[in-house]
């Protein structure tokens, strides 16, 4: 499944301001850019999104906005979970983990509670919505 060219335009916008500026036009959104490597022809691939901050790690939220199928950034990093984050001011190499168990349970009920709008998208996808760890390399490399 493709992205629709507008969402793909607004996405290159998004992602070339937020680099020309060092994300200074974002005001207080949480948002990142995730560089995944794609799964068939290994090119980098960059996606804008929000993103949950939880300690050590930050959390991203494989909605689709509610689509049935999963987004191609999530079938990426599943296939190679080595992935790039920028933030404002910080990019760094990272290790992307999708939640499971009780620890998804609970990040994904909080996440909900907090932003609402995921439950609707949870209820128009009809499939349980990933939830990814992105924790920095360097940080979990022992010292």
């Amino acid at each position: 499944m493709t992205m629709p060219d507008d969402i793909l335009a607004y996405n290159r916008t998004l992602i070339e301001t937020f680099r020309a500026d060092g994300g200074a036009s974002l005001g207080d959104r949480r948002l990142l850019l995730l560089t995944t490597r794609g799964r068939r022809t290994g090119q980098p691939r960059t996606s804008p999104m929000m993103y949950v901050d939880d300690g050590a790690r930050l959390l991203v939220i494989a909605s689709n906005a509610g689509a049935a199928t999963d987004p191609q950034w999530y079938r990426n990093l599943v296939a190679d979970p080595h992935v790039t984050v920028e933030l404002p001011g910080r990019s760094y190499a990272a290790r992307a983990t999708p939640l499971s168990g009780a620890d998804y349970d609970r990040q994904w009920a909080r996440i909900k509670q907090d932003h609402p709008f995921f439950t609707e998208h949870e209820q128009k996808a009809g499939r349980t919505i990933p939830v990814v760890s992105l924790t920095d390399d360097e940080a979990a490399a022992p010292s």
